[in-house]
C-alpha cells in the first residue's frame, strides 16, 4: 500500500517537495491549500494526486503531514491539528525557517496520535507559487531536522525515507543552533540588502542616474531584498531577538570600519578585507549547497551580434556544463557585451574557462 503524504501548502516549497516525493511509485501525495485555482495547477502538472480543501479531512487520510505555509499560519494549523481525533499515528513535520516557536507550539501539543519533527529545506528561488515548483530544487541542498526530544530515531528515518526523492543532505539540529546559524547566514542578509536599498533610494534624490549604474553589482548583491516582504516580516516576528542581536553586533561592525576610513588606517583596512575575502572565498567549497546558494561565475566577453550568446552556451552544453544562471552585464566602457556565466562548482567553473579560452573567447574566472 502507498504511503499517503499531505503537504499542506503549495507554494515554491510546499510544490517542490510534493513534485520530488512523487517521483517514488510508493508515494501517494495529498495536496492542501486555501486557494482553489493553485490545487487545480497542482491536479494539472501532477504535483499532487488528490486536491483538499479542508484540512481536517486531508489529514485524517494522511500518515505523513509536511505544512508547508508560512510560520504563523504553521501554528495554527498544529493547533488545529491537535484537536482532530485521529485513529492512526502521523508524523507531523513542516519547512519554517525558524524553528523556535515552531518546537514550542509542537511541545505544547497533547495529542499522542502525532510525533512532531521539524524540517527546513534550505533551498529557495525569488520566484513564488505553484508554477515556480522544481522537483529538482533541493537537490544536495541541506535539509535541517529538529526533532522533539520525544521523537525516535526511527521515525525520524521514516521522515528521511520519505523525503529521499528530494536528494537533499539532512542535518539534524538543536532548534537553537538552527536559529542562530541561519539567522547569520540567510535572514540578517535579507535585512542588510533592503537596508542597502534604501540607503540608494534616498540617494537618488541627488543622482538622477544612479538606477543605472546600480544595475550591476549592486543589484545583484541586494537581490535578495526582492523576496516577499511578507514572509520576511513573518520570520522577523518569530526570530526578533536574534535579529536584534545581530543587527548590534553589525551597528559595532561598522563602527570599527567607519574609524578605519576617518583615520586612513590603510594596513587595518587591507587586512580587514582580506580576512573577509579569505573567509568568503572559502564557503561553498563542500557538495553541500548552504542557505544562500554558492555559485562560480565565468566572465566572456561578446560582441553585440545575432547569436553570440547561443555559442557560449552551446560550447559549454557540448561540454555537459550545466549553467545555473546567466546573466548580460549592463555597464560597459566598450561595444563588446559581457556575460556572467555561473554554475555550482569550481571544477566545472575552470572546464568552462578552458573550452571557451580554446575557443579564442576572451573570458576570466574570480581569482
Amino acid at each position: 500500500m502507498k504511503r499517503k503524504i499531505l503537504v499542506a501548502g503549495l507554494g515554491l516549497i510546499g510544490g517542490s517537495l510534493a513534485l520530488a516525493m512523487k517521483k517514488s511509485p510508493e508515494n501517494h501525495i495529498l495536496g492542501f491549500d486555501l486557494q482553489k485555482e493553485t490545487l487545480q495547477i497542482a491536479l494539472e502538472e501532477q504535483i499532487i494526486d488528490e486536491s483538499y480543501t479542508n484540512f481536517e479531512e486531508a489529514v485524517k487520510q494522511a500518515k505523513i503531514v509536511i505544512l508547508a505555509a508560512p510560520i504563523s499560519e504553521t501554528i495554527k494549523l498544529m493547533k488545529k491539528m491537535d484537536t482532530i481525533e485521529l485513529n492512526h499515528d502521523i508524523i507531523l513535520s513542516d519547512v519554517s525557517s525558524v524553528k523556535g516557536s515552531i518546537l514550542q507550539a509542537a511541545n505544547e501539543m497533547i495529542n499522542n496520535r502525532i510525533t512532531f519533527i521539524g524540517g527546513h529545506p534550505m533551498a529557495g528561488s525569488h520566484k513564488a507559487g505553484i508554477q515556480a515548483a522544481k522537483g529538482h530544487l533541493f537537490e544536495n541542498a541541506i535539509y535541517v531536522l529538529t526533532p522533539t526530544t520525544s521523537c525516535s530515531n526511527g521515525k525520524i528515518e521514516v521522515l528521511k525515507e520519505v523525503l529521499k526523492e528530494t536528494k537533499s543532505n539532512f542535518l539534524i539540529l538543536n532548534p537553537e543552533e538552527h536559529d542562530e546559524m541561519t539567522s547569520v547566514i540567510s535572514h540578517f542578509p535579507h535585512l542588510i540588502a533592503s537596508s542597502l536599498v534604501h540607503q540608494a533610494k534616498k540617494w537618488e534624490q541627488m543622482h538622477q542616474y544612479l538606477p543605472e549604474l546600480a544595475a550591476g553589482g549592486f543589484r545583484d548583491i541586494t537581490r535578495i531584498a526582492s523576496s516577499n516582504p511578507k514572509m520576511w516580516q513573518d520570520i522577523f516576528q518569530h526570530n526578533g531577538e536574534q535579529m536584534s542581536r545581530l543587527l548590534q553586533d553589525w551597528i559595532n561592525e561598522m563602527v570599527t570600519l567607519k574609524e578605519f576610513l576617518d583615520k586612513n588606517n590603510k594596513e587595518e583596512m587591507i587586512v580587514y578585507l582580506d580576512q573577509a575575502k579569505k573567509y568568503r572565498d572559502g564557503l561553498g567549497e563542500k557538495t553541500t549547497r548552504g542557505a544562500l546558494p554558492s555559485f562560480y561565475d565565468v566572465y566572456v566577453d561578446v560582441k553585440d551580434q545575432p547569436g553570440a550568446i547561443a555559442s557560449v552556451v552551446q560550447l559549454l552544453a557540448d561540454e555537459e556544463i550545466s549553467i545555473r544562471n546567466i546573466r548580460i552585464l549592463e555597464i560597459r566602457d566598450s561595444i563588446n557585451g559581457a556575460l556572467r556565466l555561473s554554475v555550482t562548482n569550481q571544477k566545472d567553473q575552470q572546464r568552462a574557462y578552458n573550452v571557451l579560452k580554446n575557443n579564442n573567447y576572451d573570458v576570466t574566472i574570480e581569482a
